[in-house]
């Protein structure tokens, strides 16, 4: 995250809170020493204090927890900055939304098509750098023209499995944000076949991949433009992006991946992806189905839709967090107890689609910024997780896809910006970021409206991993049961490898899991328990029940 300078103006005092890059200097610890040294009045203070809990929002890395890991610009940082930008009320998007493209034509008129002969064989990767010996499977990677008047093109990464079948899924993966790198978390960090070792250079397997076996090929996209690898020759594709946007681009390149990839085009497809891809990935289906109705191009068979600890209501996730804070020992009785009293969080009107107001007040405000503060110095997205420093890469630690690296967003930001690694991946040559600053221009304030149409003609998981606490299990929860569906299957352990893998819960098509022990991105921290799990969703069953006494 490049460097930030937040500005209060508080009776003609302009007070500065500096953050540097990597966290050497945190506003956190500035507003301590302000306290202890009486270096501005008490109103000065208390003001600064009001508006501190948005740092974590807009600005995280000054947060204490956010060293060298997450000031990367992850996409955590850029789902707290676009939360954090719309703190007064945000309009849903009309409810037509899902019916009109960008210049207001209907879902009957077809999208572009481009000629794509010859372009898989173009794609496809003789070998990355680094890449250990013995890979057995096809990996491609390229470029899909979704705009051919201005040139917008949008980057993928894709694995197949290596036991071939034509009845073997596709599994498309979105990383969140908004604005973030499928391929520098999926498929580098989670879920993808390689990790990146220590030295940024070279690579290790990573048993517990998606495409393993006989689970699954995965798609891994980079989306919008000016994501990763993602380009555009308009500027204005760059600050004019939203959900809806998105949305339709995501589309048109499904249907031009698959022209490329035609043996693929009657494949089962599901849609996966983690924190922002809660908007991301109900509203991409949507869209399908919608398209999939009216359109005389080629009919997407979209099978299902999961996703992990995913951000799908504003009010209810915020919520979530603080409850979970308090529910694990992060805070005081008397600072929850302050938060509950004062802050409102009204939510999404389901049967309206109306957003609700909300008062976020001063009390509010003040009581939220305790519960940061007392929190102290821990990684909110993995809250028994190692941070990022120095002492974080231990001798032998390489190589062992179990062994959680708080650092491995360092590794890979090292690792995609090789000019080999770029060419090897028919990349251009460019700085490549794990999340960039691209303008959201809409996004509303809650997708449950779109997850409780799709739990009615398609399969719909939600997935949690029980140790984040940016977007915790707890507003997961909150979230599914002001859909109000009946329980079909009542709550019970899953298992992988012989140990309770996390719990799940059968509702009116829609499942929810818990993963044990994992963080916010889910496969990172518990890689074989997510392969486990994804691989029940892909299969429509609940995850597997006790291993035989």
């Amino acid at each position: 995250m490049e460097e930030s300078n937040v500005k209060y103006n508080i009776i003609g005092l302009h007070i500065y809170i500096y953050i540097e890059h990597l966290g050497t200097t945190r506003s956190w610890q500035k507003l301590l020493s302000f306290r202890r040294n009486k270096l501005c009045t008490e109103l000065e203070l208390a003001a600064m204090e009001v508006t501190a809990i948005w740092l974590l929002l807009l600005l995280p890395c000054s947060f204490p927890g956010f060293l060298i890991s997450s000031c990367m610009g992850s996409q955590i940082d850029y789902l707290n900055r676009l939360v954090a930008s719309r703190r007064s009320s945000n309009p849903p998007l009309p409810e037509s939304w899902a019916q009109l493209d960008d210049q207001g034509n209907s879902h009957s008129s077809p999208v572009f098509v481009g000629s794509q002969k010859g372009l898989m064989q173009a794609d496809k990767i003789d070998k990355l750098p680094g890449q250990p010996e013995g890979v057995d499977f096809d990996q491609y990677a390229g470029y899909v023209t979704v705009d051919p008047v201005t040139d917008r093109a949008l980057f993928y990464y894709f694995v197949e499995s290596p036991v071939t079948s034509p009845n073997k899924p596709l599994v498309l993966w979105l990383n969140g944000g908004p604005g973030c790198s499928s391929l520098g978390y999926g498929a580098m960090q989670e879920l993808g076949p390689f990790r990146v070792n220590s030295d940024g250079k070279t690579l290790y397997r990573n048993e517990y991949a998606w495409n393993n076996g006989t689970v699954a090929n995965v798609i891994f996209l980079e989306s919008p433009a000016g994501v990763g690898f993602s380009y555009s020759k308009n500027s204005s594709d760059y600050t004019q992006v939203g959900d809806k946007r998105t949305a339709e681009d995501s589309y048109v390149f499904l249907l031009n991946w698959l022209e490329r990839f035609p043996q693929y085009k009657t494949r089962d497809l599901f849609i996966t992806g983690e924190s922002y891809a809660g908007h991301y990935v109900p509203q991409l289906a949507s869209y399908i189905l919608s398209r999939n109705k009216n359109t005389n191009q080629t009919v997407l068979n979209l099978k299902g839709i999961a996703i992990g600890n995913a951000w799908i209501d504003d009010n209810i996730c915020t919520k979530g967090l603080f409850d979970y804070l308090w529910t694990h020992a992060l805070n005081s009785d008397e600072t929850n107890e302050g938060v509950n009293k004062y802050c409102n969080f009204a939510s999404q009107d389901l049967v309206t689609n109306k957003a609700v107001a909300k008062n976020a007040t001063d009390q509010c405000d003040q009581y939220q910024s305790r519960a940061l503060t007392e929190m102290g110095d821990i990684d909110l997205y993995g809250i028994y997780s190692p941070l990022c420093n120095s002492s974080a890469i231990k001798p032998g630690s390489d190589g062992n896809v179990l062994n959680f690296d708080p650092c491995s967003d360092v590794h890979v930001k090292s690792y995609l910006n090789l000019a080999k690694v770029q060419a090897a991946l028919h990349a251009k040559a460019t700085k490549w970021s794990a999340c960039s600053g691209v303008g959201w221009t809409d996004s509303p304030t809650s997708t449950l409206p779109e997850i409780r149409d799709l739990a009615k003609v398609i399969r719909v998981w939600i997935y949690s991993g029980d140790t984040d606490g940016r977007v915790p299990v707890t507003s997961s929860r909150y979230a599914i049961k002001t859909l109000q569906l009946p329980v079909e299957t009542a709550w019970q352990p899953w298992y992988s490898d012989s140990e309770v893998g996390g719990y799940v819960v059968g509702y009116k098509g829609v499942v929810f899991t818990t993963v044990r022990g994992a963080g916010h991105t889910v496969p990172s921290y518990q890689p074989a328990r997510a392969l486990t799990m994804i691989a029940s969703f892909l299969q429509g069953k609940l995850s597997p029940g006790p291993p035989p006494s």
